[in-house]
């Protein structure tokens, strides 16, 4: 894996897609545009920008958001055209670079040092950036440009929606200080309010405590963590060939009491759509990985690894409806309104990983998945579906958020 480490000029972009599902729909059907529009169904997935300047967020329960803005307008989510959107803005930043790092469906570090004399200063392959995903795709995308890849994010967040801020390497502090707590990776709400309980409130206040103090306060981990970013010291460089770690899906279900059988039938579609994904990445998991969110909105997760990897359906399902089964007392009792499944440890099927892992005394199914990715390939993924999901995902939409 090849590594870009930052050097002294602002020559590092954090390009982030503006409520990039929102603004798919919104392009994609022009009555939806200036309006609040969400993308989920029982949970926000997505929010326009005039949704969120009502007070709706990601995850939002639907029926807060509704009561937040009652001309709300819900849509489905089309995960295939926010893939496919995903595919054309990559193609753009490769198209601007070769130092691409993507960190998701929707947002990558790019590396533009050196390419001063063939396109201009990194503000102008910027603006060129955010004009070229603008013009091929029809969304609008937010750059920052720092220094280093934490002020580059930050820089992103405060131009947005649909901004470009480069922040010059000789006002980094500057810029940095004045902005609120919040604004520091790793400063969730808890840390927040650990902050605030201090009269801690502006990053600039962190940076004055000593490392010390930071770490009697927070723990030696978050202590140092924040004491570097108050700093702006980030030296992580720009990773390419980077793959994830991981696989995986979630199905937000609303609230209320689901039958069994339905919780089980969704689990299914969702371990159908992880597998059908790992084996066009060309990838193979060891872990699998189950998650639980409760009506009082606690979350459990529970894992199991197999003997082998593998992209195969029938042993990631077996694993997952065992975990399902082993804690249904507690999620019949809680109630249950979302629930995902992921597949870790990947390794690359190329490599021959597969072929360790063939269960011996049982018939081998992998003609079984290829047939049915090739029916949901040519004709669409619901060309073909478990007869147990018909009618289970009635009053369900299939979220699968970014990875």
């Amino acid at each position: 894996m090849a590594r870009v480490t930052p050097g002294t000029g602002a020559t590092i972009m954090h390009a982030d897609l503006d409520s990039f599902y929102a603004s798919v729909e919104q392009r994609d059907d022009p009555s939806l545009r200036n309006r609040p529009v969400i993308v989920g169904g029982g949970i926000v997935l997505a929010a326009s920008y005039e949704a969120k300047r009502r007070g709706v967020y990601t995850p939002m329960p639907e029926h807060t958001a509704r009561r937040l803005c009652p001309d709300l307008v819900v849509v489905p989510p089309r995960f295939e055209a926010y893939t496919e959107a995903s595919r054309a803005v990559f193609d753009v930043f490769d198209d601007t670079t070769p130092l691409v790092e993507g960190m998701s469906i929707d947002e990558a570090f790019l590396g533009v040092g050196g390419l001063e004399r063939i396109s201009g200063s990194p503000a102008r392959i910027a603006a060129k950036l955010r004009s070229d995903v603008l013009e091929r795709v029809g969304l609008p995308i937010t750059v920052g440009v720092a220094r280093t890849k934490f002020l580059a994010k930050v820089a992103s967040g405060v131009a947005k929606p649909d901004g470009l801020l480069v922040v010059d390497p000789d006002h980094e502090l500057e810029f940095l200080h004045p902005l609120p707590v919040g604004r520091l990776w790793g400063v969730g709400p808890v840390t927040e309010r650990k902050l605030h309980d201090r009269g801690i409130y502006t990053v600039g206040e962190v940076a004055q405590l000593g490392e010390a103090h930071l770490t009697a306060m927070l723990g030696v981990g978050s202590g140092r963590h924040l004491h570097a970013l108050a700093h702006n010291r980030d030296p992580r460089p720009i990773e390419l060939g980077k793959r994830r770690g991981s696989i995986g899906s979630q199905q937000a279900l609303g609230r209320g009491p689901k039958p069994p059988d339905t919780i089980e039938a969704l689990l299914l579609g969702i371990v159908d759509r992880v597998t059908r994904r790992m084996r066009s990445a060309g990838r193979a998991g060891r872990t699998v990985t189950v998650r639980f969110r409760y009506d009082d909105f606690r979350r459990a997760t529970r894992a199991r690894s197999l003997a082998h990897p593998t992209a195969a359906t029938e042993p990631i399902r077996d694993v997952a409806l065992a975990i399902l089964g082993e804690h249904r007392e507690i999620w019949s009792d809680r109630g249950l309104t979302l629930i995902g499944l992921s597949v870790g440890n990947l390794v690359n099927v190329d490599d021959d990983t597969e072929q360790l892992m063939l269960p011996f005394g049982r018939k081998d199914r992998s003609q079984l998945d290829d047939a049915v990715d090739g029916l949901r390939d040519r004709f669409g993924h619901a060309a073909l579906t478990r007869a147990s999901l018909i009618g289970a995902r009635q009053g369900f939409e299939v979220p699968k958020l970014p990875d």
